[in-house]
């Protein structure tokens, strides 16, 4: 066949598949929609040289948007939905008129949101398909946090503790509306001060009290002396001073998680240490001076706030941490407002942009600085270093690894024209010269010096199974092979506990310390023409390319929703800070 003859077969052939797709497209009909620029295709990496995602033609997609709906109105033996609360603690105002009512910043949350979460409930049934003899443990670990008031309730009841299938997730399960409705109002205040701090208390061991009965059953609030009648009459709970609820004590029940590991065959071999900010915390100036997790993720209101429109009468309170539990996945919350009429997300698209907005805001401006502390040329060799400081009380990108934070450094000549890049983001996900997206096996290492346009500096936690080799099931997780995370402030890594300590060269980088790491580049400008411009940005992401192209080989139900989710999903990366383009002769 002739070289123009393959091109028409090849052109044909698209336009077949292009029609078949639009026709698809037009047969699909929604009352809200919204357009897409771009579609990716999300075929499944299967080789150990994955390519990237193909791009089609921009095409109109209709998406499932959160259409809104009232707060969760469930009642258990123990927990209900904050449709209880909102009766009272709705239309709350600081002094400056700003409504600060707690469900209504909650629940465009990922705390909200923890149960719906699509690449959780993906995750979890990919370790399920993976460890099939292992699913009880699995879902009981994995619901604790995501799903508590559920798997609590059913604890407490004797009923079997399960997610998939009939479980949870399951909207006939009589536990359903509980599981959705995540990290709520009557799980968090219910949680006493037992074990907090502890290894007992880690990996979703928080005690709640569940031997009570209405009315006195007690639930925690950081003010003393609450007035009690009303909350006792309207929900059953009695109002009590918790000195813990403003603790990082508190957050880290559920924010340093332990998970178990096995071996080859299936045998587990003990605990991998998947999640650890609360210890990271207790390491960094955060920790000695006790300034918690709260003082970021829950900013204060401006002045005093009356808590309750119930009874009238009440005096202000403060401090008043804002219920915005601001965090860095962006990403999430765009799945969420796209697709919430498939995931039963209460709050609606417009709020759940809000909060989006608050994680851009919070990464850009309160996560790591990116200085430029030094640029020179001689005898065409173009040298720069660039320090990256952290702002965080624990380390950057900290909690789940499947998180990444990278340089994308660019070096332009007299006409405009790129000369030398490094960390380039691409639109499938992929980061250009980085190992990892396109070798299974493989992980960029940590830099010191970077010299050649395939090195990158990527700060990122690579997990390795019993067998040493690079994987993405947590339930194969038994070290760390890399994890270059930027350390708080305060933060010795030659003291740092095995769970939290650097792996891989950063260990023996003198210039990655605590609170910073300084990465020199040098680049031959020989053959190009000056003078050149030097720029440089610090970026991040939540879900790193090879981390989703390992779940996405897997087949089942939810993981093929979110495959689609995935492939329609803007890979933009957030921008931590950046250096704007400096002039070099």
């Amino acid at each position: 066949m002739s070289k123009n003859k393959r091109l028409t077969v090849l052109f044909m052939c698209f336009t077949f598949v292009y029609i078949l797709y639009m026709t698809s497209c037009s047969q699909e009909s929604s009352p809200t929609t919204t357009p897409a620029s771009k579609v990716t295709s999300t075929s499944q990496a299967t080789t150990e040289e994955a390519t990237a995602f193909p791009t089609l033609p921009s095409l109109e997609v209709v998406r499932r948007p959160a259409p809104g709906g009232p707060l969760s109105a469930f009642t258990t033996a123990d927990f209900m939905g904050p449709s209880v609360c909102a009766t009272c603690h709705i239309n709350l105002r600081d002094q400056t008129g700003a409504d600060v009512s707690m469900p209504i910043d909650w629940r465009s949350t990922m705390m909200a949101n923890a149960g719906i979460d699509p690449i959780w409930q993906a995750k979890v049934s990919s370790e399920v398909a993976r460890n099939p003899e292992l699913q009880a443990v699995i879902e009981k670990k994995c619901s604790t946090c995501h799903m508590p008031m559920a798997e609590t309730q059913a604890m407490t009841d004797g009923m079997p503790v399960s997610a998939l299938g009939d479980g949870f997730y399951n909207a006939a399960h009589p536990l359903h509306a509980a599981a959705i409705d995540g990290v709520s109002c009557t799980l968090c205040h219910q949680v006493s001060d037992v074990n907090l701090g502890t290894m007992e208390g880690f990996s979703g061991g928080y005690v709640i009290d569940t031997s009570t009965d209405t009315p006195w059953r007690m639930i925690y609030g950081p003010y003393q002396n609450p007035v009690a009648r009303q909350m006792q009459n309207h929900s059953g709970y009695t109002p009590a001073y918790g000195e813990h609820m403003l603790s990082a004590e508190h957050c880290g029940t559920c924010h340093n998680l332990y998970t178990p590991y096995v071996d080859s065959e299936g045998t587990i071999m003990g605990e991998f240490p998947e999640q650890t900010p609360y210890s990271e915390w207790q390491y960094s100036t955060f920790g000695e001076e006790n300034s918690s997790c709260q003082s970021c993720h829950m900013p204060l209101a401006e002045g005093g706030v009356v808590i309750s429109q119930m009874p009238g009468r009440l005096t202000a309170r403060e401090p008043f941490f804002k219920h915005y539990f601001v965090g860095g996945n962006a990403f999430m919350l765009q799945l969420l407002a796209d697709w919430g009429a498939d995931l039963e997300v209460s709050a609606t698209q417009a709020e759940l942009n809000t909060t989006r907005d608050r994680v851009i805001e919070q990464v850009g401006s309160n996560t790591a600085n990116l200085t430029l502390t030094d640029l020179a040329l001689e005898d065409n060799l173009l040298s720069a270093e660039l320090e990256v400081e952290v702002m965080t009380g624990h380390k950057f990108p900290t909690s789940f690894p499947s998180r990444r934070s990278w340089l994308h450094v660019v070096v332009t000549d007299a006409a405009g024209q790129i000369v030398f890049e490094s960390g380039k983001p691409n639109p499938d996900g992929t980061i250009s010269g980085n190992d990892a997206d396109f070798d299974t096996t493989a992980f960029e290492p940590h830099y010191d010096l970077i010299t050649e346009a395939e090195q990158a500096q990527i700060y990122e936690a690579i997990m390795e199974n019993s067998d040493g080799e690079v994987t993405y099931t947590l339930l194969r997780a038994a070290a760390y092979a890399k994890d270059n995370r930027l350390l708080p402030d305060g933060a010795d890594k030659a003291k740092l506990p095995a769970d939290i300590a650097v792996y891989g060269a950063a260990a023996e980088d003198p210039n990655f310390v605590g609170g910073s790491d300084r990465i020199r580049y040098q680049v031959d400008m020989s053959g190009f023409e000056g003078p050149f411009s030097f720029s440089a940005e610090l970026l991040y992401e939540t879900l790193s390319y090879r981390f989703i192209q390992d779940l996405l080989l897997d087949e089942t139900d939810l993981i093929k929703r979110l495959e689609e989710y995935y492939g329609l999903a803007d890979k933009t990366p957030l921008v931590v800070d950046r250096i704007l383009p400096t002039a070099i002769k």
